[in-house]
């Protein structure tokens, strides 16, 4: 019974782990054979440079994953290290987006050919976006620290709508440091 999250924790990972490696090889190997066999003739060396550049970081996300969620084992079969968690929230899971996002412009570039690598454009969009909104949404939340209003008090916007009834019936005004 000890340690029974760290074994769930374990075997998630390595379900995890196993079905992400089995679908970059069924992808990748799809790419490469149907662009080998297939549409030969739309193939050139641009080709397999921009499948290079632009599949290199699902790899190098792939291979990170592999470092910080496979489960460590001792000689005796005993559970060293569960490895992180795998669906956790943040970066984590803003990597996941990317191996997804390049996957599918892989399918998509197996298919239709260069001009679909122009869809990895998102992603670099997408960390735009997302570090903005972010950064604003601190931004704003922090605003109410800095003591914004003349009067030393943060004005009425923000108060409780019980806080407003308790001051318009004169009871005890709300007093902000």
């Amino acid at each position: 019974m000890a340690q029974k999250a760290a074994k769930q924790q374990a075997a998630r990972n390595t379900s995890i782990l196993k079905r992400t490696h089995l679908t970059s090889l069924a992808i990748n190997a799809a790419f490469l054979l149907l662009r080998l066999i297939i549409f030969r003739a739309s193939c050139t060396r641009a080709t397999y440079l921009l499948y290079g550049l632009l599949s290199a970081p699902a790899f190098a996300v792939e291979f990170w994953f592999e470092r910080i969620g496979r489960p460590t084992v001792g000689s005796n079969g005993e559970l060293k290290k569960a490895g992180e968690d795998l669906e956790a929230q943040g970066l984590t899971e803003y990597m996941w987006d990317i191996l997804y996002w390049t996957w599918g412009c892989t399918v998509v570039a197996t298919i239709f050919g260069d001009k679909a690598w122009w869809g990895w454009i998102v992603v670099p969009l997408y960390s735009i976006w997302l570090a903005w909104t972010t950064f604003g949404g601190l931004r704003e939340g922090m605003a109410g620290m800095t003591g914004g209003t003349n009067n030393g008090e943060m004005g009425n916007g923000s108060a409780s709508n019980r806080q407003k009834k308790l001051e318009k019936r004169g009871g005890q005004k709300m007093q902000y440091r």
